[in-house]
């Protein structure tokens, strides 16, 4: 096949380091009201973490070692449903951005946590668990509206409040996506 012949192929713009907010109508138990923060995204998948879903492990029975840098609340989240045991730890500093998406850095639950403190994270969030889908597969999802794509912010990541998330981020938007942030998420409530 000579140069002109091979077909283009366009890649859709990655969305690493952007929030998915589940719309309203998407009722998928995984993912009901949740905020998603995208870790990777490419043409093979994505890689994501549910920022919203505190579990009932404290840190302190979990990790007593890392339970004074833990973000309030001091618990493990539940990071999506894929390999639940499989465990993510991200670190804030307020010195330097770390390498991943939102400036967030990797940290490693085997060192010591005085070490870590002394490169300069101040907080981490430690996620069981994660959020995953196949080549294609978080593209189709968005066409098929179960989604709002927003920028996100390094204080989603470590939000005092979860509970309040998906609403704040939707307030933080304006426009038509602010109004669903009043949106009952138990229209028996409404």
């Amino acid at each position: 096949m000579s140069e002109a012949e091979v077909p283009f192929v366009h890649m859709a713009p990655s969305l690493s380091g952007r929030i998915l907010v589940a719309r309203p109508e998407f009722h998928d138990e995984n993912f009901w009201a949740t905020i998603t923060l995208i870790l990777e995204h490419s043409d093979e998948g994505a890689l994501g973490l549910v920022l919203n879903r505190p579990s009932r492990l404290s840190m302190a029975d979990a990790f007593p070692d890392w339970e004074e840098m833990t973000a309030s609340p001091d618990v493990v989240f539940a990071g999506g449903p894929v390999d639940r045991d499989a465990l993510i730890a991200l670190g804030r500093s307020d010195t330097a951005e770390g390498a991943l998406v939102l400036g967030a850095h990797s940290v490693d639950l085997d060192a010591q946590p005085a070490l870590v403190a002394a490169e300069g994270i101040s907080e981490i969030r430690v996620f069981a668990g994660y959020a995953g889908w196949a080549a294609g597969q978080l593209e189709g999802e968005i066409a098929n509206h179960s989604w709002w794509v927003v920028d996100g912010e390094i204080g989603d990541l470590f939000t005092d409040d979860p509970s309040r998330l998906w609403a704040k981020v939707l307030q933080r938007e304006g426009g038509e996506l602010e109004w669903y942030a009043h949106f009952p998420l138990d229209p028996s409530v409404n």
